[in-house]
């Protein structure tokens, strides 16, 4: 029982890092949309939104490029996602880590998007 206990401590946690996070960063717009990342234990996601309008600009996920979660692995999905949003006509972003913490695959995953040229 202890263990289910542990489990919705840590979920919650993160909703609270999560919600404090967004209000620092406040909103994306069409010229510096929010890209939010999503890590779970088998993949990771990223999305580029447009808070104003609703909109979701460009979306990558590792599972449909057959790619596990890891370091080296965030890099290429960063390099994809870069690549979407220079089609887009995005150059500039705000990072939201959605309330993990800033270390691991969604540290790589943040400087593989500055390596390929979007600035965060």
């Amino acid at each position: 029982m202890s263990r289910i206990k542990d489990i919705a401590k840590k979920n919650s946690s993160r909703i609270v890092r999560k919600r404090r996070v967004r209000g620092d960063i406040g909103r994306g717009t069409a010229e510096t949309p929010r890209v939010t990342v999503f890590k779970s234990n088998r993949y990771l996601s990223a999305q580029a939104i447009n808070d104003i309008a609703g909109v979701t600009l460009a979306a990558v996920n590792s599972k449909a490029l057959n790619l596990s979660v890891s370091r080296e692995n965030a890099v290429k999905v960063a390099a994809e996602f870069a690549e979407k949003l220079k089609a887009a006509g995005i150059e500039k972003v705000v990072f939201d880590r959605n309330g993990y913490l800033y270390h691991g695959v969604v540290a790589a995953f943040a400087d593989g998007l500055r390596e390929n040229g979007i600035k965060l």
